[in-house]
């Protein structure tokens, strides 16, 4: 009897989840269905039921069969990413070949050269980046970075394997919520930022605060709900000539507001250590329009500006023009802040709705593939030579190189032009030193001076925004780059 009765639930237990599992995998259809993507389904098909088998009888931590991991992967990175069909069958793969005994040669064999090259880059960088073997992990690090500059969408398949594993983080024990969560906000949350996936950034940051503050983030959330009625009507207020304002030109638009995270407030209170109550840029508003056109939209963004500023004073050390000069992650919008008529500065960012998917979904959101390669117009493709040139060096210690590329992840942004006028992007305080190598290795390693706006300076002279800067070089001068420059250091390192 207690076998018929074990039995009994077994089979019930298995239909509900078969029920669980294809609705999962329905929604993520219906996804995928709804994109701008070719519809490629017999594919998915396959790379779904092909996982299915693999991980049939595995179960995660939280009880749920474990394709139900792969499968929610998948959803992120069609949904929230809006990547297509080969994205979505190398997530639904990505942990076959590390967790079953199939091979990246039999993905290859039934799925292709371009899905197993995929699943591989994921599989070799897969596990944590600290812990007790962190430098052989930081390697693992820097192999996803390679790889990443071979396919973007290995990390960006990474970074939807973090998110979904933050939000299922509760099934771990607390020593493992902890360190995830470390290294989370440590590389992935910046990683995401860098490729403009600010709406997964913010999750990664706030999920992670609250597994390392617990107690300041509720703190913080609950001050926001508590302060949410009256910025409500703060918003009502002002955005009320605005609309109307809008209304009379003829505006296609909608306004939202935009409320600063918890991490975010966290991080603004320890840096300028101030209390929640003095925060006054919690809320933003957000104007998000239909142009008339995609040549016009850069227009557009400058007429609502004109529009709105009529109404309210603006702020005259804080415009933004990331319209005209997208920074180095795509994000393109026109801020500006503005006094409302309680007293208080609220910033407005101005977007078009092509400019508000970019920065929502970044890269991701008009990544244009051509077999995989990164087109050579991109500004990415200079970050990921960059990397690549710091990868090629076998000699610094795998965490320093942690250190060094979270720096560069972290780093704000600065605009300089060229003696032709041409716009670089460089981190807030670099150099001219640093211009000199961005241009190009030989430029940095035999430069002996720099002008800047027409007047010469050292070497050592920090570069502000909007500066001109004209590097001087010489054949005979060879300056020591030290970690620079990859090439310099595998030569006779006299440079």
């Amino acid at each position: 009897m207690d076998e018929n009765l074990q039995s009994l639930k077994d089979a019930e237990r298995e239909a509900a989840d078969n029920a669980m599992v294809n609705a999962a995998y329905e929604q993520l259809l219906a996804s995928y269905l709804s994109s701008p993507h070719r519809k490629k389904v017999d594919i998915i098909n396959k790379a779904f039921n092909f996982a299915r088998q693999a991980h049939k009888g595995v179960r995660r931590l939280s009880g749920e069969p474990y394709i139900m991991h792969p499968i929610s992967v998948a959803l992120i990175a069609s949904a929230e990413m809006g990547l297509g069909s080969t994205s979505i069958c190398s997530a639904l793969l990505h942990d076959v070949v590390e967790d079953t005994d199939y091979t990246v040669e039999d993905i290859e064999t039934i799925f292709g050269s371009k899905v197993a090259q995929i699943v591989d880059g994921l599989t070799k960088i897969s596990g944590g980046i600290f812990g007790d073997q962190a430098s052989a992990q930081a390697e693992n690090f820097k192999k996803l970075l390679l790889t990443m500059s071979d396919d973007i969408r290995v990390i960006l398949i990474k970074i939807c394997d973090r998110l979904h594993n933050m939000r299922t983080l509760s099934s771990q024990p607390a020593n493992k919520q902890y360190k995830i969560a470390g290294e989370t906000l440590y590389i992935y949350a910046p990683l995401a930022n860098r490729l403009g996936l600010n709406k997964i950034k913010n999750e990664l940051e706030n999920l992670s605060f609250s597994y390392e503050h617990p107690m300041e983030y509720e703190s913080i959330r609950t001050k926001l709900a508590n302060t949410e009625e009256k910025r409500n009507i703060l918003f009502e207020q002002f955005t009320a000539p605005i609309r109307a304002a809008l209304d009379k030109m003829g505006m296609r638009y909608v306004i939202h507001a935009r409320v600063k995270t918890p991490y975010s407030i966290w991080s603004k209170m320890q840096n300028k250590h101030v209390m929640f109550d003095e925060i006054y840029d919690i809320l933003a508003v957000r104007i998000i329009f239909t142009p008339e056109s995609r040549e016009t939209e850069i227009d557009e963004c400058f007429k609502i500006y004109v529009a709105i500023n009529k109404l309210y004073k603006s702020h005259p050390d804080r415009v933004r023009d990331w319209a005209n000069h997208p920074k180095a992650n795509g994000y393109q919008a026109l801020h500006v802040t503005l006094m409302s008529q309680t007293g208080q500065w609220i910033e407005v960012q101005i977007r078009s709705e092509r400019m508000n998917e970019i920065a929502e979904q970044g890269f991701a959101a008009h990544w244009k593939y051509k077999e995989g390669e990164v087109g050579e117009d991109t500004e990415l493709n200079d970050w990921l030579h960059t990397i690549k040139e710091i990868l090629d060096d076998p000699q610094p210690d795998a965490m320093d190189f942690l250190d060094t590329i979270k720096l560069n992840l972290f780093a704000s942004e600065i605009f300089v032009f060229t003696p032709k006028g041409e716009i670089r992007t460089m981190p807030a305080g670099c150099t001219a030193l640093d211009f000199a190598f961005q241009i190009h290795t030989f430029v940095g390693s035999h430069c002996i001076g720099a002008k800047v706006n027409h007047k010469l300076v050292p070497l050592s002279h920090r570069l502000q925004s909007g500066d001109q800067v004209e590097i001087l070089t010489s054949k005979a001068q060879h300056v020591n780059c030290g970690s620079r420059c990859a090439k310099c250091r595998k030569a006779a390192k006299t440079c």
